[in-house]
């Protein structure tokens, strides 16, 4: 029975997209931690926080794009091995400034972003509006975070970009 009203052989493809954004979240989560636990200096105590709540909100998306995954009746990739394999992210040293921590984070961005737009697109294929809100959300969410992880990198000489 096809409870979810449209067609399931498409979202095979929506599934192996969301399998790769699940991989890249666990890299994200892990890189996170990484710099929840090692950042040190002037900066220790803004990013020691911002990492820990950045890291809270991965793990619930995590959770969420491989329940999604098990909607679509597909099975969720689950060990770090194929991660890394199928991953857009790479890992880094622990050995950081908080600087490069905070360019490294907002490059994962990125990617993640671009992973997000695959989702959305083979999602849009198949009329799953369910994945389209879902990361639709998620987009929206990241998109204000780098902007924030970017305020953060600014010198206060920087301007701004005018309208």
């Amino acid at each position: 029975m096809n409870y979810l009203n449209f067609d399931m052989e498409k979202a095979k493809d929506t599934s192996k997209e969301l399998n790769v954004l699940l991989a890249d979240y666990h890299l994200y989560y892990q890189k996170l931690r990484n710099y929840h636990w090692n950042i040190v200096g002037r900066s220790f105590f803004d990013l020691h926080v911002k990492f820990e709540e950045m890291y809270d909100d991965a793990i619930i998306k995590i959770d969420a794009i491989a329940e999604r995954i098990l909607t679509l009746r597909y099975q969720p990739t689950s060990n770090y091995s194929d991660y890394l394999k199928i991953s857009n992210l790479k890992e880094t040293k622990s050995e950081l400034s908080d600087l490069e921590m905070v360019n490294n984070l907002i490059e994962d961005h990125g990617a993640i972003l671009s992973q997000m737009s695959k989702v959305v697109a083979t999602a849009g294929a198949c009329q799953d509006e369910g994945t389209i809100d879902l990361i639709g959300a998620y987009i929206r969410e990241l998109e204000t975070t780098s902007w924030m992880l970017d305020a953060w990198r600014m010198n206060s000489e920087d301007t701004r970009k005018s309208i």
